[in-house]
């Protein structure tokens, strides 16, 4: 491309292009004239060279050339646009970025405040809530601040100035998903959105007319919401769900969470140590249910057993009525197997903390012959919506929460992001088996692939053998440096192909150590190659891998040879020769 091109095409390209990958982290975008956005963090970073990305200024280039030999129209090929979002969560955010990368004129609708859940109700706000509770942790923990040589007097926290901690960092984020958008070239256009026919939506206020819109493509990103079962009576006061938890507007004396999975978990790290007393209830006949069961077990010894936590298993909470009159929160617990009344507890608060619904409803769906699945839009691999009669709603996808296949934000923006890729032609199949998930106590909890259970319950169906190992956070020289010695890694492999089934980690950064394991799997990269890898000492990541050096994999596939083929030696030792040769041949 030469110089009046890219002067062209900067001063006439409609979007800008981003860069980065799948996944919560920060991305990075380039304009047309060498300003690099960062998504996430919204700081614009000018280039050495103001140039425009070639691949990028083709891909545009390519969207016109087939929108004007469909109809003759340049740019969407008759459609409003290449790309409509319904919902701006961190799945909708991915799938815009990447679509304008991709040239792809972009529309996403929001109904509520960009940045979905994630940024305004849940991975964000509650981070600032765990990083208090994780200082305030450790202030407390008066042997382990002797230990290091260290003197804490009466620690404390001013309850507000955390609340709006949490709420300035949602902000903040908010804002520059918003600004990033917007300078990319992505139109956000404000209302519920409703599918009203093929390729069409309608979006507004409810209760005023809307404005119908067309679009070659349409991606569902909706979300979810918090999950109240029947009985429980939520006043958003005494009884409430974690969007009324992480304003943090009162810290009571002693709180029941109803449910041990992630957000309950996570939710018990900070009363507890902000000085609240906690009861678990669980259906199930164990806490932490959907974790692998020896991570669990470990885990309830580390951040259960030593804390203000006791606990009831096996139990529903049939009925929970709100403080009011004078009178506690009233739980009404029975059996979970026979229904069977089994006690009454009175406690300050109740966080319910039992699961998330998809948001789905007024959709239009029912526009296209689609029939949702406990409230889930059913999809195929690609994400693809299927109809009642199973067949694929074209140019319609689904993403998120809203399909229930990993119900987690970084997961949204890679389905979004492969969704993307499929549109511009590029088949991409997700392995969600590779999307790694965390759970941010004090010490934390990640995991990828499969738990023992299921590695074994696969291995049986499939007729392969499955091995585990082992390593502890107390060989690790970096952890016993910030006396964190509390900790397990655990890998589940097949020994006969080297390949990586599961890891799970809990200890000292576990959800920053789980993604060289998330990658591995994803790349199909096997133990035997792997334990080659080189890390840096002294680091956490050496836990990795020891972990990985204590699997013993059979030899299993050819490994790529580190040289050069020997019929290409040969070859490279002829034209050597008969370079040599002739050079001397002229010499005098």
């Amino acid at each position: 491309m030469n110089s009046a091109a890219a002067a062209a095409a900067c001063a006439s390209a409609p979007a800008w292009v981003v860069g980065g990958g799948a996944g919560g982290g920060a991305r990075s975008a380039r304009g047309p004239c060498g300003i690099r956005v960062c998504g996430l963090g919204g700081e614009a970073v000018a280039l050495r060279s103001l140039r425009i990305s070639q691949g990028a200024a083709v891909r545009r280039a390519a969207v016109a050339a087939r929108a004007a030999a469909e109809n003759g129209v340049a740019g969407s090929g008759g459609f409003d646009y290449d790309l409509v979002i319904i919902g701006a969560g961190v799945g909708g955010h991915g799938a815009a970025l990447h679509a304008v990368e991709e040239g792809l004129k972009t529309a996403i609708i929001e109904g509520d405040v960009v940045g979905g859940t994630c940024v305004n109700r849940g991975c964000v706000p509650s981070k600032a809530l765990l990083a208090v509770s994780g200082r305030m942790r450790e202030l407390h923990d008066e042997h382990h601040m002797k230990s290091l040589g260290l003197q804490v007097s009466s620690p404390g926290y001013d309850r507000q100035a955390v609340a709006d901690h949490a709420n300035n960092l949602a902000s903040k984020i908010r804002s520059n998903l918003t600004n990033s958008m917007k300078a990319l070239g992505v139109d956000i256009l404000s209302g519920f959105g409703a599918i009203v026919g093929k390729q069409k939506v309608r979006y507004g206020k409810v209760g005023f007319p809307g404005k119908e819109i067309t679009a070659r493509n349409i991606i569902i990103a909706t979300g979810s919401v918090p999950f109240v079962p029947k009985g429980i009576e939520v006043d958003g006061k005494t009884v409430f769900t974690s969007d009324h938890a992480l304003k943090l507007e009162s810290v009571p004396d002693w709180i029941a969470i109803v449910g041990s999975g992630y957000i309950g978990l996570e939710f018990s790290d900070v009363y507890t140590a902000l000085g609240s007393e906690v009861t678990f209830v669980e259906a199930l006949d164990q806490l932490m249910p959907g974790f692998d069961p020896e991570i669990a077990k470990l885990a309830q010894r580390v951040l259960i057993n030593p804390r203000n936590i006791d606990y009831h298993t096996g139990v529903f909470a049939s009925k929970i009525t709100p403080a009011k009159d004078g009178k506690p929160v009233q739980i009404e617990l029975i059996d979970a197997k026979t229904k069977e009344h089994k006690e009454t507890l009175e406690v300050d608060a109740a966080l319910i903390a039992t699961g998330r619904a998809p948001f789905t409803k007024g959709l239009g769906l029912e526009n296209i012959n689609v029939v949702t699945q406990r409230g889930f839009i059913p999809v195929d691999e690609r994400m693809r919506v299927m109809d009642a009669d199973g067949n694929v709603v074209p140019n319609l996808y689904c993403i998120g929460d809203a399909n229930g296949k990993l119900m987690l934000a970084h997961a949204a923006s890679a389905q979004g992001i492969s969704v993307v890729e499929q549109i511009s032609g590029r088949d991409h199949i997700l392995n969600h088996l590779s999307i790694p998930a965390a759970c941010f106590t004090h010490p934390e909890i990640s995991m990828v692939g499969l738990t023992e259970p299921q590695a074994r319950e696969k291995a049986d169906k499939e007729g392969f053998e499955i091995n585990v190992v082992k390593t502890s956070f107390k060989a690790n020289t970096k952890a016993l440096a910030e006396n964190e010695g509390d900790g397990l890694a655990k890998l589940i492999y097949r020994p006969d192909t080297g390949e990586i089934l599961g890891v799970h980690i809990l200890g000292l950064h576990a959800a920053d150590l789980i993604h060289e394991a998330s990658n591995a799997i994803a790349l199909g990269t096997r133990l035997q190659d792997i334990k080659f890898a080189v890390h840096a000492h002294p680091t956490l990541s050496e836990v990795l891998d020891e972990l990985f050096k204590a699997a013993k994999p059979r030899e299993g596939p050819e490994r790529k040879p580190k040289h050069p083929p020997q019929p290409l030696l040969k070859v490279l030792s002829f034209v050597t020769r008969l370079l040599t040769s002739q050079k001397r041949n002229r010499q005098p």
